[in-house]
């Protein structure tokens, strides 16, 4: 386990990470179960410690138990007990736009602080990046919860 998710922030992953980072969010969106949507979604997470896990969107016929690709990613790293997290990329096949995380992964992301990086990526490998903070402001997370 990682430990306590009090980290100081995390310094962004360095080239050869980043492009390997990159390369399997494109391999796990060729993973994606998506007959429904045909809207493959990809995406690899950096954990503190280097390791990346990776997932991809897996639909069902009952809509509502689907599960998004960032979702998937953050599942598997934590039940491999990590939950201290640096970068996540994502990929689709949408052509001039950046892919970018629902509201409910935008949320299951922000469990695990706001001081990490998203890299967005359109069909051509191109990407932006965005702190969390940026992309779920005025957020509420686990501290909150000792406010009460």
């Amino acid at each position: 386990m990682e430990g306590d998710r009090q980290h100081p922030a995390p310094a962004a992953p360095r080239r050869e990470q980043l492009q390997l980072l990159l390369l399997r969010s494109q391999e796990a969106k060729n993973c994606a179960y998506c007959p429904y949507s045909r809207f493959p979604v990809g995406a690899a997470l950096l954990t503190a410690s280097g390791e990346i896990f990776s997932g991809c969107n897996v639909e069902n016929a009952c809509y509502s138990l689907g599960v998004c690709a960032e979702r998937t990613a953050i599942q598997k790293a934590i039940s491999e007990g990590h939950t201290s997290f640096r970068a996540m990329a994502i990929a689709s096949d949408m052509g001039d736009t950046f892919i970018v995380p629902c509201g409910a992964c935008r949320q299951v992301m922000r469990e695990f602080g706001t001081d990490w990086d998203v890299y967005l990526t359109k069909a051509d490998g191109s990407y932006i990046v965005k702190r969390l903070e940026e992309l779920l402001p005025l957020s509420f997370g686990p501290e909150d919860l000792k406010k009460v």
